[in-house]
């Protein structure tokens, strides 16, 4: 089981603790489940960046970054060293904690 620490860029969001979270879900599959909204134009399928976040801790828990989601990061608004794509990120079998950063998702609206 692990715990998943969510914070926000976007002003006025306070950070979310989720515990108890199943292995084998992707980050973007349990934001969704617990109310977090994070966008996903392509359905989840690794076709554009809209699931971008940062991995601040944890990434040792996570599926290995493949090339093809390299190439959908360079893409995002602000990709970083720590940039992820929210679909891509499987949690792998056994337990521990992941921080995220969910960048400010209003940069979107206009797209």
């Amino acid at each position: 089981m692990y715990t998943i620490k969510v914070k926000f860029e976007q002003k006025g969001m306070e950070p979310v603790t989720l515990t108890a979270i199943e292995p084998d879900q992707s980050l973007l599959e349990v934001c969704l489940d617990n109310g977090i909204e994070l966008h996903h134009n392509c359905g989840a399928v690794c076709a554009c960046s809209t699931c971008h976040l940062y991995v601040e801790k944890g990434m040792e828990h996570l599926e290995e970054l493949s090339d093809k989601e390299e190439d959908f990061i360079d893409r995002a608004v602000n990709p970083r060293l720590n940039s992820r794509l929210g679909c891509q990120c499987v949690l792998q079998d056994g337990s521990g904690e992941v921080e995220v950063t969910l960048p400010d998702q209003t940069q979107f609206l206009g797209e």
